[in-house]
């Protein structure tokens, strides 16, 4: 299983994009590059003669989520003169003994962002879950620390249970004290900015940077003030800012895994001359997964299709872990 983006992103090319027998042309950097340099020193005993020439001017090399332009290639000293940061990729540095891929037939930023879309197209149909420690109080709460959590919980979209904690024990005792009961929870959405006084009875303004135009407020009923309260929430999956975003951090379960690796590999065949090899692979290994396909034509939609079966069985695990709580007056009840 992956625990990073860039581990998911490796995935899609090892089970689906990059078979083990795909004839793919290789190097690595023999030295490290910064984010401005335009020479690559790269290891020449990687490439056939004829992939070496293929990487004089014109070519189109990537290294890491980079593409580059090759102007100048010098076979004595192995080095290549390039262009950074070409067709909308950003430049960055390099270290030594990243690969060189000479015109990658799906590039790593492309599949990169393919699965940024498929984890930010999940929700409705499957959503994030998240449980947050609050504290029940008079009158509306917001969310985090007043003035600081900046977007922290602007994915939230609705409570689905709670349960609140009494710790009125006393010091050493057998805790037949504590008790867990359900807590009626109301979600508020409030217009952005939005302007409250805090508990110092300071006037202080709440603002959201991106994501939904509300600032997220909690309403209690049935509850003393100052209780510990875990409220869990429905929220939508957060888009990941690079390769070593963990799947955690994006609310992204084991399971939903395939499902994201199914849609990246139907959305980059879409419109490709697929190669013979590369079909064939990928039909086997959906008849691994019990889905045969017949052509390289079919690949995509028996893809999108074997997607829609894992989706429905998330969809059906996840309603039975997480029931829809009883909602009366815009008022959450806990299941």
């Amino acid at each position: 299983m992956s625990d990073t983006i860039g581990d998911l992103v490796d995935r899609v090319f090892r089970e689906y994009l990059e078979p083990a027998d795909s004839i793919e042309s290789y190097s690595y950097l023999t030295g490290g590059i910064s984010d401005s340099d335009t020479t690559l020193a790269y290891a020449n005993d990687m490439f056939s003669s004829e992939e070496e020439d293929a990487l004089d001017a014109g070519a189109i090399l990537e290294v890491g989520q980079e593409l580059m332009f090759s102007t100048a290639l010098n076979t004595v000293t192995n080095e290549i003169t390039v262009t950074r940061g070409a067709r909308g990729t950003t430049a960055a540095a390099h270290s030594a003994g990243d690969l060189i891929k000479i015109t990658p037939a799906f590039p790593r930023k492309n599949v990169y962002d393919a699965v940024t879309d498929q984890i930010k197209n999940l929700y409705p149909t499957l959503f994030a879950v998240e449980t947050l420690e609050l504290v029940s109080g008079t009158g509306y709460r917001l969310l985090g620390t007043y003035g600081t959590d900046g977007d922290t919980y602007n994915h939230i979209v609705a409570p689905l249970k709670a349960i609140s904690q009494y710790t009125d024990w006393s010091s050493g005792s057998d805790q037949t004290g504590l008790t867990y009961k359900g807590v009626a929870v109301e979600l508020i959405d409030l217009p952005n900015p939005f302007v409250w006084t805090d508990d110092t009875q300071t006037e202080r303004t709440k603002t959201y940077t991106v994501g939904p135009n509300v600032v997220h407020a909690l309403q209690f009923y049935g509850i003393a003030n100052g209780h510990t309260v875990y409220v869990t929430f429905k929220k939508k999956f957060v888009a990941p800012t690079s390769e070593a975003t963990t799947l955690t951090s994006v609310g992204l379960e084991t399971e939903y895994e395939p499902i994201v690796m199914a849609g990246v590999a139907a959305q980059m065949l879409a419109g490709k001359d697929i190669k013979n090899v590369d079909a064939r692979y990928i039909t086997e290994q959906m008849a691994a997964q019990n889905y045969p396909v017949g052509s390289s034509n079919t690949i995509r939609n028996s893809l999108l299709q074997y997607q829609q079966i894992l989706i429905q069985q998330a969809r059906t695990n996840l309603r039975s872990k997480y029931p829809e709580p009883v909602q009366l007056n815009s008022i959450n009840y806990p299941t």
